[in-house]
């Protein structure tokens, strides 16, 4: 991605995507919720996202609070996620915020820049995990509850 705009240009879309953040709030029954901080900068963002069908992003939203630029750049990684499924959101460069915010911007608050995706991709981990472990307990695995009362057999 080659960024021709000019500064003042990357300038007001930061502005815009802080004083107007897109996919901004909670979310409802979410798939995941993840939380991530910058201790460096006293950033803090929350992710909600929600997977259908074929993994691909069904909604996704998010909450924070912070530096402009980190809650700028956190609106920008939702709104490019939106729709995606979450293996193209895991094939992103991981310099792909520092393009979107603007390179000249970012490299004076790289990890303002990249803590939305950065979460989102933690959320994203932490949905596939969970899938894992769905998968992993089975119904009958003789190592969990019966339904009997008792938790495992020995009892």
């Amino acid at each position: 991605m080659i960024d021709e705009r000019t500064r003042e240009e990357q300038i007001e879309d930061l502005m815009d995507h802080y004083e107007d953040p897109r996919h901004y709030g909670t979310l409802t029954e979410p798939s995941v919720v993840e939380k991530g901080t910058n201790p460096g900068c006293g950033d803090v963002i929350t992710v909600y996202l929600k997977v259908g069908p074929d993994e691909k992003i069904e909604s996704l939203t998010f909450e924070g609070e912070g530096c402009t630029i980190s809650q700028a750049a956190a609106s920008m990684a939702m709104e490019l996620a939106a729709g995606k499924t979450i293996k193209e959101i895991e094939e992103l460069p991981q310099d792909y915020m520092m393009e979107v915010v603007g390179k000249e911007i970012a490299l004076t608050r790289p990890k303002c820049s990249t803590l939305g995706l950065n979460i989102l991709r933690e959320a994203i981990r932490h949905y596939r995990r969970n899938q894992v472990l769905k998968e992993d307990t089975l119904p009958g695995d003789p190592h969990f509850a019966s339904g009997d009362g008792h938790s495992c057999p020995s009892h």
